[in-house]
């Protein structure tokens, strides 16, 4: 007598309609980019921090401005640059201005954070990548020509994927367009802080992104110049985990301080206000 059946029960399957999958809210869980672990959403609190390895996940421009000051104002909102030679970049332009609510990748203006009156720009990798396009270039160029006329310390913010290919030339031009405004600012006797946010690359590592006179970092933010694939097919070697991470670059003298989000207002008015006392 079998006294035991030795074929499995059979499973009740659930069928996974399209009506329910219209009912499981999109970004429940999400994987941290860089330690891997799988995070609640609204674990990540308001600074969208990884609870694992303080890994900040990606900001909109205006989440991060919410997260400095209470009293952001925009400069040079309205400006505008015609792009329609390149076929399809005006249509490209229009989704990331929706997607942002900002009109180039880059947001400029004049705030408070801590007490103390800075020159700020954020770049938004929501943005096309925060590519450097001529707006943007023009933009950060103004912002360092204000803070220059009204005596204020710039805070740079930046994340980038490099220069904006739709522009060609006129792209790669704004590397030094904003190197120049940067040293007529530092010439004046004024301070540019710059913060490397994930990711940095391309141009704007090659340029004002390396040009602060205190350079922060957020934990694990990826900065370098050209991607790891291409130098690995270049010098024909498997490269480290850790390569052209802001871990690596703080040994290496490239970063003054990894700073976390949450501390990263206070960090930056103590700085500033250092600055100023020896400017006294």
């Amino acid at each position: 007598m079998d006294l035991f059946n030795s074929k499995k029960p059979e499973q009740n399957k659930i069928k996974v309609t399209d009506a329910i999958k219209d009912r499981i809210p999109d970004g429940l869980f999400l994987a941290c980019p860089y330690c891997g672990e799988q995070i609640y959403n609204k674990e990540l609190g308001p600074y969208r921090v990884c609870p694992k390895c303080d890994y900040g996940f990606r900001l909109q421009a205006h989440e991060r401005v919410a997260l400095l000051t209470e009293d952001f104002v925009e400069i040079n909102a309205d400006l505008t640059i015609d792009h329609s030679d390149f076929p399809g970049y005006e249509e490209k332009l229009a989704r990331a201005k929706k997607q942002t609510e900002m009109n180039e990748s880059v947001l400029t203006g004049t705030a408070t954070i801590e007490g103390e009156k800075v020159a700020l720009g954020i770049m938004d990798a929501y943005f096309m990548m925060a590519s450097l396009g001529s707006m943007t270039g023009e933009k950060i160029t103004r912002l360092f020509e204000y803070a220059t006329e009204n005596r204020l310390p710039v805070v740079m913010f930046t994340a980038s994927g490099g220069a904006r290919m739709q522009e060609g030339i006129n792209s790669l031009m704004q590397m030094a367009k904003v190197s120049a405004a940067v040293a007529a600012h530092q010439e004046a006797g004024l301070l540019y802080l710059v913060v490397l946010t994930d990711p940095t690359t391309g141009g704007v590592t090659a340029s004002f992104a390396m040009q602060g006179d205190v350079t922060l970092a957020e934990p694990h933010a990826l900065v370098g110049f050209a991607g790891a694939r291409v130098i690995e097919s270049t010098i024909h070697e498997k490269l480290p985990k850790d390569f052209q991470r802001v871990e690596t670059l703080l040994e290496n003298g490239f970063v003054d301080k990894i700073v976390p989000r949450q501390e990263m207002a206070d960090m930056i008015a103590d700085i500033v206000s250092s600055h100023q006392q020896e400017a006294e």
